[in-house]
């Protein structure tokens, strides 16, 4: 029995090995191309006899095995992630807005616990008191010191709607709160009038069909219209690339808006090609730290390209293409495939948008950026 568990375990190591060569040749740049693929392999041969014969209990291969493939793809990027079955599950939901959530966008780098850098306008972690700043330590009694963001993120998401307790470290002290979970838009956008301008158009998602909503509910009479309209991409956390290039093809006409770079520099060339609905309105665009991925893409080529003023806080840098990669248990594995760069050739990945007008980050109400906006408008 002792022996088969011996086996067990070294299949799950040499199929963790296998597939760590197999990531590192289609995604990541040459790190085994450095090593010596028998220096490493004899590593491997000295850590698997050490942990046999010194370990203090049997080792569990199962558990190995998940061990491995988290620690594995959790270490490769912030995006990247080993996805059990049940978050595999809600991942693949997650783009037709079904699944119910606190309102909490948390960022997190790897050996650090979340920390809270947006929370959603109306939601229930807003009315729980869920500050910007606040760090996650644990999430239903688990400990979030093991967890990768995603997996977080997708942990305050649920089918249903029942509330999920939150331990909170905020300063010096700890708080513990249980925070319901519900459906935060109806939509994928909302539209309101405001003075002077023609409008804020802000977007909670980028999501299909999330532009070809907007086409078709939008006032006809913004295309000729004279004022700025407002587009608020701020904690817009969530969406692809496909979305992000439809709705930057409503502002701009193009055929290179900027590449998605893959592995060794293969670059793949992105294109908004159709008439622009509203190409001759006049623009600004408001972010905050919690405007991540798709919708940096779309405010850093608006304001390359186009020349569109941004209001607000500088963004993270996490402007990349994702990609589920589902195994033969019903778990997946996230992994960042490609990272977007501007025609100009600017890397967004860990550098992010700087705005044009910058806010600090302990004043960031809606007046505020209303304020600045109002300011610059005789100007464009």
């Amino acid at each position: 029995m002792v022996k088969k568990k011996e086996k067990l375990f070294l299949i799950a190591i040499l199929i963790t090995v296998s597939l760590f060569f197999i990531i590192e040749k289609r995604f990541l740049p040459g790190i085994t191309s450095r090593l010596s693929p028998y220096k490493s392999f004899e590593l491997l041969g000295n850590v698997i006899g050490l942990v046999k014969k010194n370990y203090v209990e049997e080792v569990n291969p199962g558990k190995t095995m998940k061990g491995a493939l988290k620690g594995l793809t959790d270490s490769l990027d912030i995006l990247s992630s080993y996805l059990d079955k049940e978050n595999a599950e809600k991942y693949s939901k997650q783009k037709n807005a079904a699944l119910k959530d606190t309102g909490i966008i948390i960022s997190q780098k790897l050996g650090t616990l979340p920390l809270v850098i947006g929370v959603i306008e109306n939601s229930p972690a807003e009315k729980q008191g869920i500050e910007i700043g606040d760090t996650l330590s644990a999430l239903d009694n688990r400990s979030t010191s093991m967890m990768s963001p995603a997996e977080v993120k997708l942990y305050l998401k649920d089918i249903d709607d029942k509330p999920v307790k939150l331990r909170i470290l905020r300063g010096f002290g700890i708080r513990e709160v249980s925070i319901e979970r519900k459906l935060l838009f109806d939509r994928p956008f909302s539209f309101s009038e405001v003075k002077k301008t023609s409008g804020i158009l802000k977007i909670n998602y980028l999501y299909h069909p999330c532009v070809e909503m907007i086409q078709k509910d939008l006032p006809s009479t913004l295309k000729s219209s004279k004022k700025a309209l407002i587009l608020d991409l701020r904690n817009c956390h969530e969406g692809g690339i496909d979305e992000a290039l439809k709705l930057i093809n409503l502002f701009l006409k193009a055929d290179n808006v900027g590449t998605i770079e893959k592995k060794q520099g293969e670059g793949i060339i992105l294109s908004s090609l159709e008439d622009a609905f509203l190409g001759k309105l006049p623009l600004a665009i408001w972010v905050n730290q919690a405007t991540i991925g798709a919708a940096e893409v779309v405010a850093a080529v608006l304001q390359e390209i186009r020349q569109t003023k941004i209001i607000g806080i500088h963004t993270i840098g996490l402007a990349a293409k994702q990609e589920l990669f589902p195994l033969e248990d019903g778990s997946a594995l996230l992994l960042t495939t490609g990272i977007f760069r501007l025609r100009s050739g600017k890397k967004l990945w860990e550098k992010g948008v700087k705005p044009d007008i910058q806010l600090d980050l302990d004043n960031q109400s809606h007046s505020s950026y209303l304020k600045k906006t109002l300011d610059i408008l005789p100007h464009m």
